[in-house]
């Protein structure tokens, strides 16, 4: 719906003012901040591993590609402040399976970093007790995590702040020491690591070196899952956070390695690196803080994976892309049936492979490239699409173009070292989105159901009869839910268009089109008309016209909804424009569908 009313001020003002009662900025960035930076304790070794001495440029263009993807977060989200990230993006600006794949990428990815992460700090937890049984723990760190969201994500924000500080500190603990000792023993190691030749050539070396070093922004996307949660205008501060964090540690780590470590023993000691850069440069006593570091921040990476799932799936189910059996709430106003089942899924995960993180790092990779690339082209989307929606900040075309570029560079350079990740990724992507397409398709699926039915066992129709009947009421009862359309009177070609989108992705037979005046002199003439010439169009959807005097706003969407029984996400209006005066979180969860 186009309101006429209010002023460009208004709107803006109203998107940039303060929600109360959400998380503040070092909570949030503590805990996405947790995935991200927990990074430096694998990445440095991968670029020095595929790009030699020319580490630290390459994890300097992975920044470059950071801070324009800083950019595209911004604006998506500052128009549609809602969780859910890509699939939220998509949601709004194309069709619900377009959303839905993202979407499965998204909860693939989570699966992946917290299983990874989790198994990750019990093994850095073991090089200082041995004893530690790495499988078991593993699966009651995932355990521990599951309780904690549980209880609430005030609760979690709390241990994250903790574990992010201690990072923080012992990384620069590290980069001291490793300062130090460069000042007492010279840079004759890193002299003759730079004076070693690059393998394979220097094209190949940043290709392979930029796509395997992309991981090291993995978590950036977190924040997006969990933004209704944080406060009003806190958001950009954690892209801008975690952006400062990636673009310093990341590189200077690197360039400590190169001067610390040959070249050649990089590998040897590739899966706890910082571990023993920390025993070069420090001592014993370095090593173990570092080594306890990396078991307390990869457990962070798993608390955002808890958060960050939990509000993507709790959107999805909303949007009945996923069973509402997810929606049911604990005493503590959190869903725990989707934190359970994240869990489930996990330890389940982690069965299967008999722990074998590589099988699950082709997972990790692909599918987080693929969330990165998707979320560019949400914003492209949203600008072509919805470009008359407010929003706070707007990124150049070319700077999300150049940026989707780079992943989709980054994804080919990943399925060309290691093509086996690629098929590892496709066992768990197809069945996800076979899941997905059962709920999104259910209709037809019931409705071939039917048919098998009744042509198998015709002639025991008489037995079948209370089957049939069956399935017929929850087709009916699926399709009973109204959808509601609010219209300012737009045009016949406006309201034929609303009408193809809920025939292409809602799953109803019946829709109210809403229009809102203060005055029955304010009624379109040829409104009434046109509703009439659509109902005849569609002759399998009941169109219901409905003026109601009043004013358009979240007061009015919540008594409808109330007086109705229909959820303000079945709630559809057209692209409002700048003079609106609201701000889309503001109504509850409405969709734009023109």
């Amino acid at each position: 719906m186009t309101n006429k009313n209010g002023s460009e001020e208004s709107a803006i003002r109203n998107i940039t003012e303060h929600k109360k009662g959400g998380m503040g900025q070092l909570p949030a960035t503590a805990i996405c901040g947790n995935d991200i930076t927990s990074s430096c304790l694998y990445v440095s070794a991968l670029a020095v591993i595929y790009s030699g001495k020319w580490a630290p440029l390459v994890l300097l263009m992975v920044a470059g590609v950071l801070y324009l993807y800083r950019g595209i977060y911004a604006e998506v989200v500052g128009a549609l402040p809602l969780n859910g990230g890509a699939y939220n993006a998509l949601l709004n600006t194309t069709s619900k399976f377009r959303a839905s794949i993202a979407a499965c990428l998204t909860i693939l990815s989570y699966m992946a970093t917290a299983v990874i992460s989790a198994s990750e700090a019990m093994h850095y937890l073991h090089t200082i007790f041995e004893v530690i049984p790495v499988e078991l723990t593993t699966i009651g760190l995932l355990a521990f995590f599951m309780v904690l969201s549980i209880i609430g994500i005030t609760e979690s924000a709390v241990v994250a702040i903790g574990i992010f500080l201690f990072h923080m500190i012992s990384l620069v603990i590290l980069l001291g020491a490793g300062g130090f000792y460069l000042l007492q023993n010279g840079i004759d190691i890193l002299q003759l690591n730079l004076s070693t030749p690059t393998q394979g050539g220097l094209g190949m070396a940043i290709l392979f070196g930029f796509s395997a070093s992309l991981l090291g922004i993995s978590g950036f996307e977190s924040s997006s899952n969990f933004v209704e949660e944080q406060a009003e205008g806190v958001f950009p501060k954690t892209l801008r956070n975690m952006w400062i964090a990636v673009s310093f540690f990341n590189p200077v780590i690197a360039l400590l390695v190169l001067a610390l470590i040959p070249m050649g023993q990089v590998p040897e000691h590739q899966n706890a690196l910082l571990t023993y850069l920390g025993h070069i440069s420090g001592g014993n006593w370095l090593g173990i803080l570092i080594s306890l570091d990396a078991a307390l921040v990869l457990s962070g990476a798993v608390l955002t994976s808890f958060v960050g799932v939990n509000g993507l799936i709790h959107r999805m189910t909303l949007d009945r892309c996923l069973p509402q059996f997810f929606l049911k709430k604990s005493r503590r106003n959190t869903t725990h049936r989707i934190i359970i089942a994240f869990f489930v899924l996990c330890v389940s995960v982690l069965v299967i492979t008999k722990g074998d993180l590589k099988a699950l790092a082709g997972v990790y990779t692909i599918s987080f490239l693929s969330v990165m690339a998707l979320f560019g082209i949400g914003n492209i989307l949203l600008k072509t699409k919805r470009a008359s929606l407010p929003r706070p900040t707007v990124a150049p075309l070319f700077s999300v173009l150049l940026a989707v570029a780079a992943v989709i560079v980054g994804l080919i350079g990943n399925a060309m070292m290691n093509f086996h990740y690629l098929l590892m990724f496709l066992e768990y992507f197809v069945p996800a989105v076979i899941l997905v397409s059962i709920m999104l398709g259910r209709i037809a699926i019931l409705r071939a159901y039917l048919f098998l039915v009744r042509s198998m066992f015709m002639f025991f129709i008489k037995r079948m009869t209370n089957i049939s009947q069956s399935i017929r009421s929850r087709i009916e009862a699926i399709n009973s839910q109204q959808i509601v359309f609010f219209t300012r009177g737009d045009n016949l070609a406006n309201l034929n268009q609303a009408m193809l989108y809920v025939q292409r992705n809602e799953h109803t037979n019946r829709i109210k089109v809403v229009t809102v005046v203060k005055s029955e002199d304010e009624i379109s003439p040829g409104l009434q008309k046109d509703i009439e010439f659509l109902d005849e169009a569609y002759p399998d959807i009941d169109i219901e016209f409905v003026p109601l005097l009043g004013t358009f706003g979240p007061d009015l969407i919540k008594k409808l909804s109330k007086e109705w029984n229909i959820p303000a996400n079945l709630m559809f209006i057209g692209s409002p424009g700048t003079h609106f005066i609201y701000g889309l979180a503001d109504l509850g969860g409405v969709r734009l569908i023109i």
